[in-house]
């Protein structure tokens, strides 16, 4: 899934759920369950996440919600393959390129069809 932030040091939390397309209380949820997001909190107690939070949401994430995993499962592919965080980085990258081909393809599509009028 490619997630659409804009570039800054921290994402609130509601920032962070409608990237993802999800509730707040879910991402509340996963960092309870997940110590590797560690958002920080002011004297309200508003989080605020890292890009470093977004990285891990999005591995957890794709392997929740992508791939079927069960939290524990999530949860141990995290800890036991260094290999997930590679794979989601590969993913966005491939997914990146893909739709700069589509954009390449479609502009050739409409190229040829302004030399055949």
């Amino acid at each position: 899934m490619k997630i659409n932030l804009p570039d800054k040091l921290y994402y609130s939390i509601g920032e962070v759920a409608k990237a993802f397309d999800v509730n707040t209380s879910l991402i509340r949820y996963w960092e309870q369950e997940f110590p590797i997001i560690k958002p920080k909190k002011n004297k309200k107690g508003n989080r605020y996440f890292t890009p470093e939070d977004i990285k891990n949401l999005q591995i957890i994430y794709h392997l929740v919600k992508e791939k079927g995993y069960t939290l524990d499962g999530a949860r141990i592919a995290l800890t036991t393959n260094s290999k997930v965080s590679e794979t989601i980085t590969l993913i966005d990258r491939l997914e990146f390129v893909k739709a700069e081909l589509l954009k390449l393809k479609e502009s050739l599509t409409e190229r040829d069809t302004e030399i055949s009028s």
